[in-house]
């Protein structure tokens, strides 16, 4: 087979366990080879514009920079770049911030054993991939209200244990103000109380555990 050929891949994780599992799985195959490697976001964008490889498989979780920063980055600069991203993380918000940084196609890795392989070939080839449960989540929440930076800067404080009077002073509002963005995150997440409404944001992916 042809050096022109080969499919050229660039992972992005800061796991030496996942990176060296894909390598190996990738590495087998006579029409794919790994050209680098990154652990964090910036090495990430630097190895694309050293590389250029044909597939890029990136974490969403990386040490310095999300994983849709390094695609919104490496976009910028090479339009044509085509991602594949690998998280342990199914929400629908965190899937659609990457599907329009421009990922191709959304894994869990726990599916990377039996798809990593197929999917690498769809996208090389254009196509797009995501999961029919994360597609579905997608769907279901689609015409959903969004919050506003606001109320998720209120919503990520009740995450971290604040009262409302904490959470007023640190936003700089007043506690009434607090409590009239809790009033209005509720329906908005369909959910029951404020603890409900932190679940039901980090499972979606709102906001990082």
């Amino acid at each position: 087979m042809t050096t022109q050929s080969v499919i050229r891949i660039l992972t992005i994780d800061d796991h030496p366990l996942l990176r060296d599992g894909v390598s190996a799985v990738v590495e087998a195959e006579k029409d794919m080879s790994v050209v680098a490697e990154a652990s964090q976001g910036q090495e990430g964008v630097e190895a694309y514009r050293k590389h250029r490889p044909d597939v890029t498989l990136v974490d969403l979780r990386l040490p310095d920079i999300s994983g849709v920063e390094v695609m919104r980055r490496i976009r910028a600069e090479f339009p044509a770049a085509r991602f594949i991203v690998l998280t342990t993380y199914s929400g629908d918000v965190q899937a659609l911030d990457a599907l329009k940084a421009g990922a191709s196609a959304y894994l869990l890795k726990s599916m990377l054993r039996t798809e990593l392989l197929e999917t690498i070939r769809l996208v090389h080839l254009g196509k797009r991939r995501i999961p029919p449960e994360i597609a579905a989540e997608i769907a279901e929440h689609a015409t959903d209200d969004a919050l506003s930076e606001r109320e998720l800067e209120v919503l990520r404080a009740v995450g971290s244990g604040f009262s409302n009077k904490q959470i007023a002073a640190r936003l700089a509002i007043s506690e009434s103000t607090v409590k009239s963005h809790m009033k209005s995150i509720l329906p908005k997440l369909n959910a029951r109380d404020r603890t409900h409404a932190v679940m039901i944001a980090v499972k979606r992916g709102m906001l990082d555990v």
